[in-house]
């Protein structure tokens, strides 16, 4: 069966006065409206959210939600996966509707966690790491500066280099209305920023975040119904890499995304050379490079060098990260799956304003933790 996708919303990113059932509504509801499908025709809710405990102290936010958008007597489920949540939730949905056990499948992902400081928060995400890790400090920010400086390393790549994704993706973000960030920055600056896991500074980091995005799934004979145009899920892979970031054999290779996406471009029949605009999980500027790669979109150790030449810039041969990335348009956890895609279906079908560019096949890749969990699905036009 095919899967498509016929709705998509996304609520302003940033610190927002709102709590998370309040975030989560504010997509959903204005996803329904703008596909135009009634609250009652909706069969399952998915939410994708990693901490709404952790965070709020709030748990059951998948039937809270059902209740405040009107869709009883759905089936309410929530998807957790860490920061790959989004990416699980997408995988769930595209399951629901190709299994036909429904035939409306609504997806919200959200998280609110700017409300807490940043120490509380980076713990909060620190628990995604192995124990023994964490016994020894070791967070997701010191994995990414042990693992920027040894790719540096090895592959000869100037420092700048990385410091380049970050201008790239706030200079995309300047275009994107929802994004927490929309300033731009120059190497420079990049460069000079205060250091938080050396090699890398504070703009080669995503900020926290509070936030929304849902997506409406249903089958192609469905999605005729409702709209002209829509956006078929092509491929879905996900994949578990080592929970203990030292056993890996390469900590610069990220087999969650070189299995996940395999699975996505041979169900999709496509390979990275038919992919026109990516999203891709820039939580630190590291991994930019190392889903590049991975991905198979350049050879290994190259990643750099296709930055530097502008490869992945709006105007390059394969644009990346065109909303502002989580660098720019911010990072709430169990949102920025959804986000991705999000941002996919407005590339194809031609939504994207100013930052828009001419695709017809989308690809997202979504990370939990420092490639614990990936999820890369792949989106085509109609």
């Amino acid at each position: 069966m095919t899967v498509c996708i016929i709705g998509a919303s996304m609520t302003d990113f940033g610190q927002r006065d709102a709590w998370i059932r309040e975030l989560l509504a504010e997509a959903g509801s204005e996803c329904l409206d703008r596909s135009g499908v009634a609250p009652e025709a909706v069969e399952h809710l998915l939410v994708s959210n990693m901490a709404s405990g952790e965070f709020e102290g709030q748990t059951g936010i998948m039937n809270a939600l059902a209740h405040d958008l009107g869709l009883l007597p759905a089936y309410a489920e929530r998807v957790d996966q860490t920061s790959a949540s989004g990416g699980a939730g997408i995988y769930s949905a595209w399951q629901s509707i190709a299994s036909g056990a429904s035939e409306m499948t609504l997806l919200v992902g959200g998280e609110r966690m700017t409300h807490r400081s940043t120490a509380e928060a980076t713990d909060v995400i620190a628990s995604i790491t192995h124990p023994v890790e964490y016994k020894h400090g070791l967070t997701l920010p010191s994995f990414a500066g042990l693992t920027a400086r040894r790719y540096l390393h090895r592959y000869d790549a100037p420092r700048e280099s990385l410091a380049r994704v970050a201008v790239k993706n706030h200079a995309n973000g300047i275009d994107n209305p929802h994004a927490q960030f929309r300033k731009e920055i120059t190497v420079e600056e990049a460069m000079e920023s205060p250091i938080v896991a050396d090699p890398l500074r504070l703009y080669d980091f995503c900020p926290i975040t509070d936030g929304s995005a849902a997506l409406l799934f249903c089958p192609e004979e469905v999605a005729k119904e409702y709209a002209e145009e829509y956006v078929r899920v092509a491929g879905v892979g996900g994949a578990t890499d080592t929970h203990v970031v030292h056993e890996r054999g390469d900590p610069t290779t990220m087999g969650g995304v070189r299995e996940s996406s395999q699975q996505a471009y041979e169900q999709g029949g496509y390979g990275p050379e038919d992919v026109d605009v990516a999203e891709l999980h820039d939580m630190f500027t590291i991994l930019e490079f190392l889903q590049l790669e991975d991905l198979g979109f350049v050879e290994k150790g190259r990643a750099w060098k296709a930055t530097e030449e502008g490869r992945t810039e709006r105007d390059g041969d394969l644009p990346i990260n065109t909303s502002g990335g989580l660098k720019s348009k911010g990072h709430p956890l169990g949102a920025s799956g959804v986000a991705q895609v999000y941002e996919l279906v407005g590339q194809l079908l031609g939504t994207a304003g100013p930052r828009g560019v001419d695709a017809e096949v989308g690809l997202a890749c979504n990370v939990g933790g420092f490639g614990n969990c990936v999820t890369t699905t792949i989106v085509e036009g109609t």
